[in-house]
Parts: C-alpha cells; structure tokens; sequence
C-alpha cells in the first residue's frame, strides 16, 4: 500500500500537469477560405475539457467564419466524423479515440488496425454551426450547462465513495462552483482543499470505488457509440486462502486483499482479462498510460482519478 498522503499527491501532481498537443482546424465549410485557415495549436491539459477551449477558438478563427454571428458556446468538435462528448475529459476523449486500439464486435483478437490515429498533435475540426443534435447535449452561453454536468459527475463518485452524497450536497455554492474552477484553471491546490473534504481519509476504505471501463468501438461502425461498463466495486475482495472453517463461522472474520484492477477486470470482463496478473488479449489504459493489473483501485482512484473523482479506464487491444 502508498504509505501517505506525500506520495498519492506527488501521482497526482503529475496527473494534473499532463497534456495533450492539439492541432484544430476550422471546418472546411464553415470557413471563408475553405481549407486554407491556419490551425490551431495548444498543449492542453489531459484532466481540462473541451468547452473551456472554445471562447479562444472562436475568437481565432473569428476572421475566417462564414458565420460571423455564432457565439463560442455554439462550438463542438469532431474527430473523424465522430462528434465528441463534451461532458468527458480530454484525455479520456484522447484515449479512447487516437490513444487506443478500438475494440470490435465482430473483429477477432488480433484484427485490430494498426495505431494510426496515435499521432500527435491529435488533429481535431471545430464547428460553430450545424450542431449533431442526436449526439450532444447543447451548451449555454453561461456554461451552466457544463458546470451542472462536471457536479452531477461528483456527486455520483460521492455516493460510491460514502454511501451516500451528503458530502457533496452539504457543500456551499462557494465551494461547488470552486471544484469546477480549479479544474477548468487547472489549480490543483485549490482542488486538492475542496476535494479532500469530501474524500474519506486514508484510514477509512472508501464504500465503492468509483471506476468506469470504456471499451471503444471502431469508428466505422454502424453506429459508433461507446460501451461503458460500470458496477459497484469494493475495495477489498476476500482472499483466496480463506478457510472453510471461516464461511461456516459467522463469527470468524474472513481474510481480504486489496481489490485490483486486475481482479476488476477480470470479473467484469473474463473474455477480454483470463487472468487477474497479467494481460493477455487486452491492457487497461488510464492517462494514456498501461496500468498495472496488481494497482489496488482505492489507491489508484486516489491519486489518478480525474477531477470529477472518476477513474475512466479504457481497454486497448493487444496485438
């Protein structure tokens, strides 16, 4: 186990400070000169989302609009024909559409395409116009739209996490609205001050640990959408050495372990995870980054969830 709180915060640290190279281009009918506009360019970070990028965007390509009356709260982004959720973090967007192998319905193990779309800069289209009603959510000018939908996210990992959302609920607006703030400036002190009076110390093990698993389909799908794959998971399972003797004795306290990502996945996802140690036919991926399969979930949660309390795990094929 991380033995204090220096190193859960020093993984966090570098958590927050990771980015992502961006390359956005006008789209090429909303734009005066077609596909001529300059892109661009931005470093962003992994745990921000996208609607906070879009008032300078829209004052950059301001000159080049066909459409000069549109507002920045009219923009959303597309990455090869795939409108984005804006409700998601960057650097799961990331993850799951360029940073990772989707994983097929139909294709069997290893038939993936190659990483292609794992290129940086991620080059992405931004339109002012046209809004994909049937797959976003619309934004307001006011960005109550987004800010509402960052706490309903809180809320749910509270409730895991506690048992209940009283945490949250009980919370001033002062400091509701001050989550959002520290992680759309990305203040991690800030947030680190209003997040830990919600997060149970490290003595008390969370109730559930707020984890969701994403396994992306191919782009040309159908219908391309997103299989997310969520239950309640403790963070301690009983040992498998336990004793007969302690199943028959109610009395008797029965020896648990530390619930890991392996054993997460492999009992949510037995065909794609056979093994609870090592990966055989899939990797489970968080920051873009392979995690290890013996990661405890409540320590992983702690030091790398993304700023709503979620740890969005997302599953790349092995090939």
């Amino acid at each position: 186990m991380m033995d204090n709180r220096v190193s859960l915060g020093s993984i966090q640290k570098t958590v927050w400070d990771g980015r992502i190279p961006l390359e956005i281009i006008l789209a090429p009918s909303e734009s005066r000169t077609f596909n001529k506009t300059d892109p661009y360019l931005i470093a962003y970070p992994r745990i921000s989302y996208f609607p906070s990028l879009l008032p300078r965007l829209r004052a950059f390509f301001s000159s080049s609009l066909i459409a000069p009356e549109s507002q920045p709260h009219d923009g959303w982004f597309e990455f090869e024909g795939v409108p984005l959720k804006w409700h998601y973090p960057i650097g799961l967007l990331f993850d799951l559409y360029a940073g990772a192998t989707p994983a097929s319905k139909t294709a069997s193990i290893g038939d993936e395409s190659p990483e292609d779309g794992s290129k940086l800069p991620w080059r992405l289209i931004v339109h002012f116009s046209n809004w994909p009603d049937g797959n976003l959510v619309r934004l307001d000018a006011d960005g109550m739209v987004m800010g509402d939908a960052f706490i309903n996210s809180v809320k749910e990992a509270d409730f895991l996490r506690n048992g209940t959302a009283k945490g949250i609920m009980s919370l001033s607006k002062e400091y509701s609205s001050g989550l959002w703030k520290a992680v759309e400036e990305v203040d991690l002190p800030s947030f680190q001050r209003i997040s830990n009076i919600l997060l149970p110390q490290l003595s008390q093990p969370f109730r559930n640990v707020p984890i969701r698993i994403f396994l992306p389909l191919p782009p040309d799908d159908d219908s391309p959408s997103l299989k997310v794959v969520q239950s309640p998971l403790p963070p301690s399972i009983p040992a498998p050495s336990m004793q007969s003797s302690q199943l028959l004795n109610p009395r008797s306290s029965p020896s648990t372990q530390p619930q890991t990502i392996g054993t997460v996945l492999h009992t949510l996802l037995p065909n794609l995870f056979p093994s609870r140690r090592t990966p055989v036919l899939a990797k489970p991926v968080l920051h873009g980054s392979v995690i290890p399969m013996s990661a405890p979930i409540e320590e992983v949660v702690r030091s790398s969830a993304y700023g709503d309390g979620w740890a969005y795990l997302v599953v790349r094929m092995m090939g």
